[in-house]
């Protein structure tokens, strides 16, 4: 909420920041729970969760739902990102 907040202020997209120690896998669906529970296990994976599916698209790109239900693109990041301040 505090993320989301700070970008509708600042017209930012949270989807293009720079953010080091974070994990997006990609594993088959008959193996989600298992490596869930696996990450779980590690202090650092307490907050794991899955946050989306592969499916099937005549469209051949990633959709993202945004807050108010709908679908966008999730494009590739054109110019440059947000700069470290680590």
């Amino acid at each position: 909420d505090t993320v989301r907040g700070v970008c509708e202020i600042l017209g930012l997209d949270a989807l293009y920041f720079a953010n080091e120690g974070k994990l997006v896998a990609s594993v088959p669906a008959d193996a989600a729970e298992a490596v869930l529970d696996a990450m779980r296990a590690h202090p650092a994976g307490q907050d794991a969760a899955i946050i989306g599916e592969v499916i099937e698209s005549k469209y051949n790109r990633v959709l993202v739902k945004t807050h108010f239900g709908g679908e966008r693109i999730l494009d590739m990041l054109v110019g440059e990102q947000l700069p470290r301040i680590c």
